[in-house]
Parts: structure tokens; sequence; C-alpha cells
């Protein structure tokens, strides 16, 4: 591709996923911006687990999870965000109301963030998990299915832009050449 269009380009980041006891199934979206790769643990594999983590995937893609599951979730996010959390309006308050809160708040941000609490975009009901869907189809077809793990990347994402102060660069270029 460099000598095609004549430009120079760096793999900045790949994952490689490999799943001995399933598969691995993977999704572009928006002309290659967004790919997914989902690893499916499964006993079998057949259309519908096949259609079922294409959904998986496209779920990755609109909700953008950074957890597979909560337990992957490390202990210091959990603290960093109670912190967060915490509200000078609960000063004066019971500590069992105040916990109570704050663990509903942390619980409710948690299910934002990993994909098997996540509620199923494509539900019929609106509040089905992802998790729910996944056993919904497992049961369906007689198989044990598990969501292992997931790679979400879009383009752009993580590059940082360089933040320029134009005005701050002529007074130093100024005050050097004095």
């Amino acid at each position: 591709q460099i000598a095609v269009i004549g430009e120079n380009m760096n793999i900045r980041r790949f994952k490689q996923v490999e799943e001995q006891n399933g598969f691995v199934s993977s999704y572009i979206h928006a002309e290659g911006k967004i790919g997914v790769l989902v690893d499916v643990e499964t006993d079998v594999v057949n259309d519908e687990i096949k259609e079922m983590a294409k959904n998986i995937a496209m779920q990755i893609t609109a909700m953008k999870p950074v957890y597979t599951n909560d337990s992957e979730v490390d202990e210091e996010y959990k603290a960093h965000e109670l912190e967060i959390i915490k509200s000078p309006k609960m000063a004066g308050k019971p500590e069992k109301v105040i916990n109570g809160a704050i663990m509903g708040r942390l619980n409710k941000q948690l299910k934002e963030i990993c994909l098997l609490d996540q509620v199923y975009v494509k539900a019929e009901d609106g509040k089905q998990s992802v998790a729910a869907y996944v056993a919904q189809v497992a049961k369906a077809n007689n198989a044990k299915v598990s969501v292992k793990g997931f790679v979400r990347f879009e383009t752009g994402e993580g590059m940082e832009k360089k933040n320029e102060d134009f005005a701050a660069e002529v007074a130093a270029q100024m005050a050097a050449a004095k």
C-alpha cells in the first residue's frame, strides 16, 4: 500500500484472536472504519450460532463496550468511579442509604461498559441483556455457548491531536530572535 498511495504507513495496533473450541466471528462496519472480532466458545457451530455471533459483533460496533463482563473490570477502575460518584448532596444521610445509592450507580455504569450486561440492541422487549440473548440461542440449539472476549478497532481511535498554541509559538520565536 505504501508504494500504491505514496504515503508512509505504520501498524499501530493489532490483536490476534484464536479459539480452539469454537470460532472467531468478524464484522466490518462503515466501509472498514470499524472492525470487530468476537471470540465464541461453543460445542455446536451452525448458521444460527454464527448469526448470533454476528449480532454480538454489531452490538459491540454500536455500543462500544469496554469489557466482556464485570469480572474483567479492575478494582482500581471501580474505586476511581466510586470517588467520582460520591456526591456532597448525600451528606447527612445514613451510611446504608449512601452505600446503596453509590453501588446502584456503579452497577448501572458497569451495565453500560460490560458487553454481556448491556441491553441487547435487537431485543424485542427492549430489556433482554446480551447474556440472556446468548443463553436463548444456546438453548434453542442445544449448545453450550459463551462469549469469551472481543476486539474492537476504529479508524483514528487512540490518536492524539497535537494541541498547538500558535501565539505562544510566535512569541517564543520572537524571544529567541532577540
